[in-house]
């Protein structure tokens, strides 16, 4: 009877971590405010999580672009992996910041690359996504209306994501301080163009949706390139490999420190 009842406690006690793990998040997405984007017919979800009522200061943005599993219009799958990292409340007072995080439609892609002869090598193609021209628009857009400080861009994306985060500092190159792209791929023969950029490349060793082969082929193209990227490849890892990276505090340390 006393370990039945201590097991049924310990069960109790699971379920109400669980709740109260869901009602944390909860209360951060709703942190995030709602919004569109609208460029002539097309249209951009996205939400935003302002850092703070502080009119006398600017502060940095952090861009996030989420996987293929998340795309739509509902604006709220975005927020499911890795971006609610960014609004804990011990986030929020060591790093306040902008974080965007938009909402790719179905079908639809950040990054605009098609496979080389090689199949581990992306090649990028001259015209940027229609997502991608949309989300480049609103940063702009939001420069000019919220207290960013433009030298403290970062971009980060998991999955379609991080191909996006390799297409977006590709494309431009000027606009961002920092890259973490997590479990994704780039166009290796452009890695002079991103040299200049703070990259952190994230990927599990046992990825069997995006091959970790990806992100040893960028860190050397960007090294012979005269980068200095820092690579992290998990062990025993398959591809939720942002798990781990939204929580290492080295990374983020590092992150906050980049700036133009």
């Amino acid at each position: 009877m006393k370990c039945h009842f201590n097991k049924l406690n310990f069960i109790v006690l699971l379920i109400v971590i669980y709740a109260l793990s869901i009602t944390t998040l909860n209360a951060q997405s709703n942190r995030f405010n709602y919004s569109n984007f609208i460029q002539h017919k097309d249209t951009l979800p996205y939400r935003l999580l302002t850092p703070d009522y502080d009119t006398s200061h600017s502060f940095p943005l952090v861009v996030f672009l989420h996987g293929s599993g998340e795309r739509g219009s509902d604006n709220e799958a975005q927020l499911k992996w890795g971006v609610m990292n960014f609004s804990s409340d011990q986030m929020m007072m060591a790093h306040p910041s902008y974080i965007l995080a938009p909402q790719c439609p179905e079908q639809q892609s950040w990054a605009n690359f098609y496979k080389g002869k090689d199949s581990f090598n992306y090649v990028l193609k001259p015209t940027a996504s229609k997502p991608m021209e949309l989300l480049i628009s609103l940063i702009h857009q939001l420069c000019k209306t919220q207290k960013i400080d433009t030298n403290r861009i970062y971009i980060t994306g998991v999955s379609m994501g991080g191909f996006g985060t390799f297409d977006a500092i590709t494309r431009h190159p000027h606009l961002f301080a920092a890259a973490v792209p997590v479990c994704g791929a780039g166009d290796t023969a452009k890695a002079a163009t991103i040299a200049a950029i703070p990259t952190w490349i994230y990927h599990g060793a046992e990825d069997p949706a995006v091959s970790p082969f990806h992100a040893y082929n960028m860190n050397t193209a960007l090294v012979k390139a005269g980068a200095h990227p820092g690579l992290t490849i998990y062990p025993s890892i398959g591809h939720f490999s942002w798990l781990g990276a939204y929580i290492d505090p080295l990374m983020i340390s590092w992150l906050y420190q980049q700036h133009k």
